[in-house]
């Protein structure tokens, strides 16, 4: 259950400057990065991503300005740890579309989230054939591709009830043994129609449900 004080809530009038901060997709992957695995420093960041650990303690130092991390507890006093300060970012589609700054950020921020999913998708299936995780989790894990007819207020609706669901099922699991953390990346994204005539061909697998979650 993610509570009010663990969400970020972004407003594009008053957190331009840390709206900005985010655009770099480096500190995007590290606040990622944090809030997935917990507190980390900037040379074990740098290590994952590649970078030089100059470039992440400046990242993560840029974060900290903007308080989405900030000094967790030091495992020795030889360098400083970092963690996310919020679970989750959040903001108001409509809010953010008032703005071309607002919007870009979304736009990137989206992207991100699939970039994570890709990532995630890697990390699962050497998961699992590496038996770090049992085969109980192949049954239920999976991606699905579905294209509902919905109405503004019915997507909503069907977020709302996502919501409220998820919520009650992290409660009931909260204390079980058995809980993995699980990446949910939902999407929602209507699209108006197009001619066939001019439809593009990466569209063809759209529907498919090759990996149909139970």
């Amino acid at each position: 259950m993610i509570s009010e004080e663990q969400k970020r809530v972004l407003d594009p009038e008053r957190d331009a400057a840390a709206l900005k901060a985010l655009t770099h997709p480096l500190r995007i992957r590290l606040l990622g990065m944090l809030r997935q695995d917990g507190p980390a420093t900037a040379s074990e960041l740098a290590v994952r991503t590649g970078e030089s650990s100059a470039s992440t303690s400046y990242h993560l130092r840029v974060l900290a300005k903007y308080a989405f991390v900030a000094e967790a507890e030091h495992r020795d006093g030889r360098e400083r740890r970092w963690q996310a300060v919020h679970s989750v970012t959040s903001w108001s589609n409509k809010a953010m579309e008032a703005a071309p700054g607002s919007r870009a950020w979304v736009s990137l921020s989206r992207r991100a989230q699939i970039e994570h999913l890709e990532a995630s998708l890697a990390r699962h299936e050497a998961d699992i054939a590496d038996g770090r995780l049992g085969q109980e989790w192949v049954e239920p894990s999976g991606i699905n591709d579905l294209m509902p007819r919905l109405t503004p207020e019915s997507l909503t609706e069907l977020w709302e009830v996502l919501g409220r669901k998820l919520e009650e099922l992290t409660t009931r699991d909260e204390e079980d043994p058995r809980a993995a953390q699980v990446v949910f990346l939902t999407a929602g994204l209507p699209l108006a129609p197009r001619d066939p005539a001019t439809a593009a061909d990466a569209s063809a697998t759209a529907g498919t449900d090759t990996e149909d979650a139970s």
